[in-house]
């Protein structure tokens, strides 16, 4: 693979994106590629379009991969200023990890919601991938971010949903966090209140989840000192979601 040292790679102006690959097919395929290209209209990166980036080109691709990778795996797209490549790993989530469901903490690092950076998928990723790392050496699955006002705002990875009295609870975006493809399907499929909520608020919800594309939703078991009891809401999104996600 040939790369150019472009400010994608030197200063962290380039994009990507991770979608879920199961049976040969990438899910939410169209949402993943006009959301690339947003950030790189954003980036000024020029069109992924005129690049190569389309869902001919992609599938493409996936037919000369090893087809034990793309049962259930990650296509990975990564587009700089002038690079602009495709990469496939399997996907670690498996039905034990629902099981289980995740349990999590709060970062100590505050998520800069005044950065328009935050809001678009980019190669400026440091903070996701340290604390990423921070919560698995202390052997939990997740960190979740609050932003510069005490706000709760997004996982390392994920985006977080609450749930009362059987509604369904997320962070406003303004909170400071990545407008998620798995977020904006549960916000398609159900009523779902964009609100701002606080660490100290987490005990007067009976439960927690949290999405991404390649995890698609996952029961939060605790969160800090807060323990969750029930996953009946989280059950449902995740049924719903399963039986529909090889036809979006």
């Amino acid at each position: 693979m040939d790369i150019r040292l472009d400010e994608g790679f030197l200063f962290g102006m380039g994009a990507f994106e991770t979608i879920a690959v199961e049976k040969g097919k990438p899910i939410l395929l169209e949402k993943h590629i006009e959301r690339l290209e947003k950030a790189a209209d954003f980036l000024r990166l020029g069109s992924c379009s005129e690049r190569g980036v389309s869902k001919e080109k992609v599938f493409s691709y996936l037919a000369g991969q090893d087809s034990e990778i793309t049962d259930h795996g990650v296509l990975k797209i990564v587009c700089s200023a002038e690079n602009m490549f495709f990469q496939m790993r399997k996907n670690i989530y498996s039905e034990e990890d629902y099981a289980k469901g995740f349990v999590t903490d709060i970062s100590k690092v505050r998520r800069n919601e005044t950065s328009p950076l935050v809001y678009h998928k980019t190669l400026n990723y440091g903070d996701c991938i340290l604390e990423k790392r921070a919560a698995m050496a202390a052997g939990i699955n997740e960190k979740v971010f609050i932003n510069t006002k005490g706000q709760i705002s997004e996982g390392t990875v994920s985006n977080i949903f609450f749930v009362r009295k059987n509604m369904i609870y997320t962070p406003q975006l303004s909170c400071g966090l990545l407008p998620g493809i798995l977020r904006e399907y549960v916000m398609s499929k159900f009523s779902v209140v964009e609100t701002i909520i606080y660490p100290d608020e987490r005990m007067y919800y009976e439960e927690c989840f949290v999405t991404n594309s390649l995890m698609g939703v996952m029961p939060v078991k605790q969160l800090g000192n807060i323990c969750f009891p029930h996953r009946t809401r989280a059950e449902e999104v995740r049924t719903i979601y399963e039986s529909e996600k090889m036809s979006l």
